[in-house]
């Protein structure tokens, strides 16, 4: 799972970074406005936390591009503001859940949780398809009855392919999904291959049906058909 998480205050973004971490979900951070328009353009977030007051603007222009760029990310607002006039206005410009400061860690967990279940998953814990079963909360994966071992990052891999099934995922596209921003720093994605080649192979050794397809030249696709 990857997260953004705007906020200007440092130290509450560097908490939140630090505690989601610990919970296996991959953060970034943005502390300006222009930060957080960079990042939202060149990437997709499964879930983006938006603090409505930046430096350098506001939270509900960062939502107001995320609608222009038909972004499908899930937002929450996490602000000090507690009107519901506010609350009425983060909704109608897209968010899909507002956390009012302060707030347990706990708290937000849980609800990052939900929303990514809910758009990706229809809200399930365990995701299946097919034979294949994967547990969010056990981080476990089992074809039919028999349970194989899963790195994190290829549980992640997994949870990416089946969420984006039918479509053609370019090499960059996963290799941001498994390392944000820090994939533009790398000097190929050959490690996106390894991966693919690791978990393609733990699948078919315990009995899948191979649904992992590589599309010349761009990248990969999870086949349905």
């Amino acid at each position: 799972m990857k997260i953004l998480i705007i906020e200007d205050e440092i130290e509450i973004a560097n908490s939140i970074k630090s505690y989601l971490k610990t919970n296996d979900i991959h953060c970034e951070t943005a502390s300006t406005y222009q930060t957080a328009l960079d990042k939202i353009t060149m990437y997709d977030y499964d879930c983006i936390l938006v603090d409505l007051m930046l430096s350098d603007g506001d939270g509900f222009t960062v939502l107001k591009e995320l609608k222009t760029l038909n972004k499908s990310d899930g937002i929450i607002i996490i602000s000090a503001k507690e009107t519901l006039e506010t609350k009425i206005e983060g909704f109608n410009l897209g968010a899909d859940d507002y956390l009012t400061k302060p707030f347990h860690l706990s708290e937000l967990l849980v609800r990052i949780q939900a929303l990514v279940r809910r758009k990706k998953f229809d809200g399930n814990n365990k995701i299946e398809f097919n034979e294949i079963e994967v547990d969010t909360l056990a981080k476990s994966v089992k074809i039919g009855e028999k349970k194989i071992e899963c790195t994190k990052k290829e549980i992640d891999l997994l949870l990416f392919l089946i969420g984006n099934k039918n479509k053609v995922l370019s090499k960059s596209a996963i290799a941001e999904h498994l390392s944000g921003d820090m994939a533009d720093m790398l000097d190929n994605h050959d490690f996106v291959y390894a991966h693919i080649k690791n978990l393609k192979k733990k699948l078919n050794d315990a009995g899948s049906n191979d649904y992992i397809k590589s599309v010349y030249g761009i990248g990969y696709k999870w086949n349905n058909d």
